[in-house]
């Protein structure tokens, strides 16, 4: 092995044990990516010049306009955090649905679909509605198992429901990663892939799981009825129904100015964004929660996870820069372009390797480091950008629920009560593992789930890769 490659797998497993220590993880990347290079220097196996481009990569990250969409769909979903929708509709739509069977599971998953499209944050999500839901489950005599298992699933939906914060991350890998494999192929003008497409095309997917949720929950309540009781209400059904319209109406016409204005193309993401942040200044005034304090607590979070994600990017930039300079781009390209099995292993190779980094990191490392490195070898392989982007978005949502190590477990963990074990937590979020993986494989085979619609909308065109497929199909020159 030459020196080059050793070194490089040094840094790599430098950067496991960094990231494992819980140290931070931006100083992780960067630190271990200044040091291997300097040390690479000086033995001549590596070229300074690749550091010297980290000014440009970081000039070129604070002027991407796309990524300013990101403090801004953070500020709305904080925004209506603190405005207590969470809490209105989770009431009025246990209130709707409660009197039947699995009804506040059911309510549940409606609302984690709302707050999915209106915040798009996972962890504040699942805590919002652990804090508000799982004790009156608990209280109605629903399972522990149960209640825990559709909260933790129904607050994972922000991770592929747009306006999703982890569509607009890898949005913006993908395009630069499709880019590049466009380039190296000899397109110099490549068909460019927005924002707008992968909005668009996590429509079905996200959809389908929506609906398989609710599939699983009506079939358990007629297997199980006596773990899902229904919930007799005191209030009228007529009043009950026309305060849910007064609810739903505002945070819907919000969800449809915002998303219909990036898929109509009348707007951007940044200006969309920009928008929904109005718009969630605008529902707290009208629920009284518009107030200095308030507004501290708002721009203090997302000033705080804004920060955190630049700061991760940052490093990840130099971090990527350092495993180029040392040919890491080009072992991952030969060793993945060689799998037996072509492309199908290739896939699954990298699904699987996500899916484990999902139980120790979260999406935003992940989407920075990870992405950048194995996108461009799989889009070589005439893998289509939109269906990579939603596999990947699937697939580490899969991951934020798997036992033990996941992280929306660690979420309700924190805010359940003592008398809900751990062992109930895992139990319940397993049938929506399975599926999620059942989702995963049927877009893989289906790959027109997530670029039908996108083609229709826009005509852009793509490329519906069959993962059965021989090697020879997809052979790539590296």
């Amino acid at each position: 092995m030459a020196a080059a490659e050793i070194l490089l797998t040094l840094m790599l497993i430098f950067t496991c044990f960094g990231l494992l220590s819980g140290y931070p993880v931006a100083f992780v990347l960067s630190g271990v990516a200044l040091l291997f290079a300097l040390v690479g220097a000086g033995f001549g196996v590596f070229d300074m010049a690749f550091v010297s481009a980290f000014p440009d990569r970081v000039y070129g990250i604070m002027t991407n306009a796309l990524l300013l969409a990101v403090p801004l769909f953070i500020f709305m979903g904080v925004m209506l955090e603190k405005a207590g929708i969470a809490e209105e509709l989770l009431q009025t739509m246990s209130e709707l649905f409660g009197r039947f069977r699995a009804g506040l599971g059911l309510s549940v998953i409606f609302v984690g679909t709302l707050l999915a499209a209106s915040t798009g944050i996972v962890g504040a999500t699942v805590v919002t509605m652990g804090l508000i839901s799982l004790p009156v489950m608990l209280k109605s005599n629903y399972s522990p198992t149960v209640s825990t298992g559709v909260i933790c699933a129904s607050g994972t939906l922000g991770q592929i429901i747009p306006p999703s914060i982890v569509l607009i991350l890898l949005g913006d890998q993908i395009s630069s990663a499709h880019q590049t494999a466009q380039m190296t192929m000899g397109n110099f003008s490549p068909e460019p892939v927005s924002i707008a497409d992968l909005f668009v095309g996590a429509i079905f997917p996200g959809l389908l799981l929506v609906t398989l949720y609710i599939l699983w929950l009506v079939t358990y309540s007629f297997i199980w009825p006596e773990n899902v009781p229904s919930v007799k209400s005191r209030k009228r059904e007529q009043h009950i129904f026309k305060h849910a319209l007064k609810v739903l109406f505002p945070p819907l016409i919000l969800i449809l100015v915002v998303l219909g204005s990036i898929l109509s193309g009348i707007a951007t993401a940044t200006e969309s964004a920009s928008v929904g942040a109005l718009g969630a200044m605008i529902l707290a005034a009208a629920h009284k929660k518009f107030t200095l304090e308030n507004i501290k607590a708002v721009m203090r979070q997302t000033a705080k996870v804004t920060s955190m994600v630049f700061t991760i990017l940052i490093g990840a930039a130099l971090f990527t820069l350092v495993f180029r300079g040392y040919g890491g781009e080009e072992i991952v390209h030969h060793n993945l372009s060689n799998l037996p099995g072509g492309f199908f292993m290739a896939m699954l190779v990298v699904m699987a390797v996500m899916f484990f980094l999902g139980f120790f990191l979260d999406f935003i490392e992940i989407i920075f480091v990870v992405v950048p490195i194995v996108a461009p070898v799989l889009l070589k392989m005439n893998a289509d950008p939109v269906w990579l982007a939603i596999m990947i978005a699937i697939n580490l949502q899969t991951s934020f629920l798997t036992p033990p190590f996941g992280f929306a477990l660690f979420y309700l963990r924190g805010v359940a009560p003592r008398r809900v074990r751990t062992i109930s937590i895992y139990k319940g979020v397993i049938p929506f593992v399975a599926i999620q993986i059942f989702t995963l494989a049927l877009l893989s085979l289906l790959p027109e789930m997530a670029t039908w619609l996108p083609e229709k909308l826009y005509g852009s065109e793509t490329i519906n890769l069959p993962l059965h497929e021989t090697e020879e199909n997809y052979s790539v020159d590296f």
